[in-house]
């Protein structure tokens, strides 16, 4: 996984933060985030959605029963950097709450059905995190 991340990272700084192959002309941030017990800087590339001036990131991890390590990483430190496009932005990470979820996790199934199709793979609530900037 770190490899295809890799090639992703350069990928997106190469080109200003457009990227071809399966995420082609969707919206991608690389999230800066520190590891929940190594206390390392991990960089991660994921879709987000806009939502007002925060970012909506989601974490389904492909539809597996466990939740993504970025996302342990967010609980245990919520001050993160994210770049998006050619800027690059501090912000806080908070989890959505059901009634805030809904709206935007519905949304992002709408724009994006792959989303949906990780939700009927799992058992488990797929947390949508808000990266607001401070």
């Amino acid at each position: 996984m770190s490899d295809w991340n890799d090639k992703i990272i350069a990928e997106f700084r190469a080109n200003g933060g457009e990227v071809g192959g399966q995420f082609e002309g969707a919206p991608l941030l690389l999230l800066h985030s520190t590891g929940a017990r190594s206390g390392e800087e991990r960089v991660h590339p994921m879709m987000y959605q806009a939502v007002g001036s925060a970012y909506a990131v989601f974490a389904s991890k492909a539809g597996a029963d466990t939740n993504p390590a970025w996302y342990h990483n967010l609980l245990a430190h919520p001050e993160a950097t994210i770049e998006v496009g050619t800027e690059t932005v501090a912000v806080t990470a908070r989890e959505l709450g059901p009634e805030e979820r809904e709206p935007v996790w519905e949304t992002q199934k709408e724009r994006y059905p792959g989303f949906a199709d990780y939700e009927r793979k799992t058992d488990r609530v797929i947390p949508v995190v808000l990266l607001e900037p401070r």
